[in-house]
This record gives C-alpha cells, sequence and structure tokens, in this order.
C-alpha cells in the first residue's frame, strides 16, 4: 500500500521498513549535526526516539540548526525536534529528556531500549561515558567528532577511531578510549585541518552573549566558540543517518 515511506522501500525493501519501525535510535546532542541525524532517521521511518539535550535554541543557531528558526528561539531544542519529528511522522513514539549526558546520570538512560545511540555531543566527558555505557550495554553508537571550524564537507569519513587522525577530538577520544579499554568506536570525523576563527569581538558570543533570557546554558560559560557553517554540520548528520539505517537494516532481504 502506496505510503509515506515507500520511496524509501523502493530501495530498501519490506522488510526492512518494518524492521526500521520497530527500532529506538537514541540521539544525545540535538545541534547541528543531531538535528539532522534525527530528520533523517524519522524521515526513513525509525519508528521510536529518545532524544537527549538541554540546551535551547540561540538566534546563532539559525546559521546551521534544522530546528532553529525565529520562531523556536529561547525554545528548548529536544521538544522542538520532537514536534517537527511528529509533523512528519505522527505515529513515530519520540520521548524527550530535557538533560545533559554526563558521567554522574549516564545510567538514568535506558539502553536496555535501544536498538542504536548516536552520540552528537561537544564534550569528551559525555562523548566517554556515552562510549563505556554502550559498549557494557551491548548497543551499537557512532560517535561524531569535530565538526566545527571546518569549511569542506567533502573531507568526512566514516571509520573507526583507530583509523583517524588530523581531527584533535579524535585524537583525544583515542586516548581517553584506550584508558579505558576501549579499543572500537565507530566515527565519523574529518581530515580537514580545523580552521582557526577570526577573532572579531564585536561577533563574539564570548562578549555578547545573546541566549535568551533565563537559559540554564550559555556560550560565555564555553570554552571555545568555534565557527561553523550551514552545510558542514549538515553532512556529518546526514551521513551518521545513513550508517544507522545501513546498520540496522543490515540482512534485510529485498524482495524481488
Amino acid at each position: 500500500m502506496l505510503n509515506q515511506f515507500s520511496r524509501t522501500q523502493l530501495l530498501l525493501g519490506r522488510a526492512a521498513i518494518e524492521r526500521l519501525s520497530g527500532c529506538r535510535v537514541a540521539v544525545f546532542g540535538i545541534g547541528g549535526v543531531g538535528g539532522y541525524v534525527c530528520e533523517a532517521l524519522v524521515r526513513s521511518g525509525v519508528g521510536a526516539f529518545d532524544l537527549i539535550d538541554d540546551d535551547q535554541v540561540c538566534l546563532t543557531n539559525l546559521n546551521r540548526q534544522i530546528i532553529a528558526t525565529r520562531k523556536t528561539v529561547g525554545r528548548y531544542k529536544a521538544e522542538v525536534m520532537r514536534e517537527r519529528m511528529l509533523e512528519i511522522n505522527p505515529q513515530a513514539d519520540i520521548r524527550v529528556h530535557k538533560c545533559f549526558v554526563l558521567p554522574e546520570n549516564v545510567d538514568a538512560f535506558p539502553f536496555g531500549e535501544y536498538d542504536y545511540a548516536v552520540d552528537a555531543v561537544d564534550t569528551v566527558s559525555a562523548k566517554l561515558c556515552l562510549a563505556v555505557k554502550a559498549k557494557q550495554a551491548g548497543v551499537p553508537l557512532i560517535s561524531a567528532m569535530g565538526a566545527g571550524n571546518k569549511l569542506d564537507p567533502g573531507r568526512f569519513r566514516i571509520s573507526d577511531i583507530a583509523k583517524t587522525h588530523t581531527c584533535p577530538l579524535a585524537r583525544v577520544m583515542r586516548r581517553e578510549l584506550k584508558k579505558r579499554g576501549i579499543g572500537v568506536l565507530k566515527v565519523i570525523w574529518s581530515d580537514e585541518v580545523p580552521i582557526r576563527p577570526i577573532e572579531d569581538m564585536s561577533i563574539s558570543c564570548r562578549t555578547h552573549c545573546i541566549c535568551p533570557p533565563g537559559a540554564k546554558h550559555k556560550c560565555t560559560e564555553r570554552r571555545d566558540i568555534p565557527g561553523s557553517t550551514a552545510f558542514v554540520p549538515a553532512v556529518a548528520g546526514l551521513m551518521i543517518a545513513g550508517e544507522v539505517i545501513r546498520d540496522l537494516t543490515a540482512g534485510c532481504p529485498r524482495e524481488a
């Protein structure tokens, strides 16, 4: 029967669509990368999600985040993403966690219910605790390395973290994962040398923070304010979504 996933079914087959509809994917971080992951996964037929983020949409997010519009500035990203996803697929089961994943709360997330987890968060500590928890739970995880301060989306690739080079975040992650006995982690990374942002204080969040009044997390608290574009994090997010779909549907037969 013709439905909103019919075009996808023409490529993947009925079994894959049925498989995706029964899967739950957790997306940690609903920003420039994570937002596009959610967008592509719900359009591909994934039936259930956990969205984890405690940030609110900021004016400076409009240059790259799919949920950021003038109307959504000041609203919680995970809630805005949920509304958008339900407009695409009203049958989707979407749970929102308005918090950041931290070493002290990672055990509260129901990893036993996840078929896949996506790490699109910014901090090394959160990435490490997700990698450890996913390994303990036996849940497939893909982790996004740095997408800021880059201009060439064609330099992204997906591999095990052991094969990464050039990326400063991946270098730190390799070292810290080794300390924790983790030698394998699927990541998306770029071999583009990060560009140093222009030091223009007149347009810097460091001195001109415009976070919504009452925001719990202000950009002035960040150590670095990276430059970003509309196309680099979007490509990373879409590549992650493609990898998740391929992994979840691996082995599903395509009818003639």
